[in-house]
């Protein structure tokens, strides 16, 4: 397959990187001083991109390459790739699910049990020798927290899971109710925010979902609440959650994702309740590896025309 040209749109992970330069042609988007130069040398030879949660494939980019056959995105979320221009023009799309699935459930929970307990505020207080004077301030108790869930497909379920075994209660909100679940089942986002303590975002990022928690949801939480996102940062209308914030009118956050990654709002680096990671979900070497091994297998059995593992489109 060395003579089937891969085009790879960002840095990934090496081993991925490795693997597509053994059994592929591999072009870096990157490398390229512009897209015109990108274009010129590569828009008929293309055949396949492996994008992520960075760049995937958008219309332009799907447009400029005509003899593109597949799209094997390097991630769960599918919201870098145009999914109706794939459809239109016969492109398959895959990506990599479940395999993902247990690293961000634990990270939604680190983040959960890092802002109700205050872990990182309390690293720094030792850090700062400020032990030897007083104690730190008494915190909350995590288990039994009643936890709302804003999807509850793979990663939702795995949060649901793990929160379970804590003792907390835990209702959700999606398109619709799963019957295979013995969770509380809320309609709409708010009633689902209203009932909670600890709101997760754990939902696909689409039109429908796009800051599917603003102003509204964010006050029907409550200063007594708090806001985890493992999702996209497009869930979440980011001024409307720095406002109230630094207004009081939510009682905590831990974020993953972020709207304008890599860049976050700089209101949020002084708020002691406010625990942020730099999206690093599912970023452990047994996962990336397993997702590169899912992208490399899902190329292998579209060129060797065998059914895909992973289909999306």
């Amino acid at each position: 397959m060395d003579s089937i040209t891969v085009l790879m749109t960002s840095p990934m992970s090496d081993y991925l990187e490795n693997q597509l330069k053994d059994r592929f042609n591999l072009v870096k988007l990157w490398t390229y001083s512009s897209k015109t130069d990108f274009f010129k040398h590569n828009s008929h030879s293309i055949r396949a991109i492996v994008g992520n949660t960075k760049i995937g494939a958008d219309a332009e980019l799907i447009d400029s390459l005509p003899e593109l056959e597949i799209v094997s995105s390097y991630s769960v979320g599918l919201d870098k790739i145009d999914l109706r221009k794939c459809q239109e023009k016969g492109i398959r799309v895959t990506n990599t699910p479940d395999v993902l699935t247990d690293d961000v459930a634990d990270v939604a929970m680190g983040l959960m049990l890092a802002v109700v307990r205050r872990v990182c505020e309390c690293d720094r207080f030792v850090r700062r020798g400020l032990w030897p004077k007083g104690d730190f301030r008494l915190t909350n108790k995590f288990s039994g927290m009643q936890v709302g869930i804003v999807g509850l497909g793979r990663i939702g379920s795995a949060i649901a899971k793990r929160a379970e075994a804590f003792g907390c209660p835990i209702s959700y909100y999606s398109r619709s109710e799963k019957p295979e679940t013995n969770y509380k089942y809320f309609s709409n986002i708010i009633d689902l925010a209203v009932n909670c303590q600890i709101l997760v975002v754990a939902c696909a990022l689409t039109e429908e979902t796009h800051h599917i928690v603003n102003r509204e949801v964010i006050d029907a939480l409550g200063p007594e609440g708090i806001l985890i996102n493992i999702g996209r940062g497009s869930h979440i209308d980011e001024p409307e959650l720095v406002s109230a914030l630094l207004e009081g009118r939510l009682g905590g956050a831990g974020l993953d994702v972020f709207e304008n990654e890599p860049e976050v709002p700089e209101q949020l680096f002084g708020l002691e309740n406010v625990v942020l990671m730099p999206h690093v979900g599912s970023d452990t070497v047994e996962t990336t590896d397993a997702m590169a091994d899912l992208v490399i297998k899902n190329l292998e059995a579209h060129f060797l025309k065998k059914p895909l593992l992973t289909p999306v489109v």
